[in-house]
C-alpha cells in the first residue's frame, strides 16, 4: 500500500447488502488493490480468492465501495448495474450499456440543407 492512506470514511464495502465495518472495508480494499495491480480486470479471480461469488467497485455518494456477494454472479468489469433495475440508464455517449442507441438522433429522415 502507498504511504498515503485515503481519508477515513472514503472507502467502504458491502457484503450481501450489509455494510462492513470501516476497518474491514479498508483491509479489503488494500487486498483488492494489490490483487488488481497484479491481475488487471480479474474481478472474479479476486472474489473467488476471498471466498465470494462476485465483487464490483462502485462510487456511492463520493465513497469508493466494494460490493461483494456470496451468490450474485460476477459481471464483466465495467458493466455493473448500480441502479439494479433493467432499463433506462444510459451512458454519456447515448448508449444503454448493451451497445444500443438511445433513440434520439439515431435515425434521421430527410435531407435538410
Amino acid at each position: 500500500m502507498s504511504g498515503r492512506d485515503p481519508a477515513p470514511g472514503r472507502l467502504g464495502a458491502i457484503l450481501d447488502g450489509q455494510p462492513l465495518p470501516e476497518s474491514d472495508a479498508r483491509a479489503l480494499w488494500a487486498r483488492f488493490s494489490e490483487y488488481m495491480d497484479a491481475h488487471k480486470g480479474d474481478l472474479r479471480g479476486f472474489a473467488v480468492a476471498e471466498g465470494y461469488a462476485s465483487v464490483r467497485p462502485e462510487t456511492r455518494k463520493g465513497q469508493a465501495v466494494l460490493v461483494l456477494s456470496r451468490t450474485a454472479p460476477q459481471e464483466p468489469y465495467g458493466e455493473s448495474r448500480s441502479g439494479g433495475g433493467s432499463g433506462g440508464a444510459q451512458r454519456a455517449d447515448g448508449r444503454d450499456g448493451r451497445g444500443k442507441g438511445g433513440g434520439s438522433g439515431t435515425s434521421r429522415k430527410g435531407g435538410g440543407a
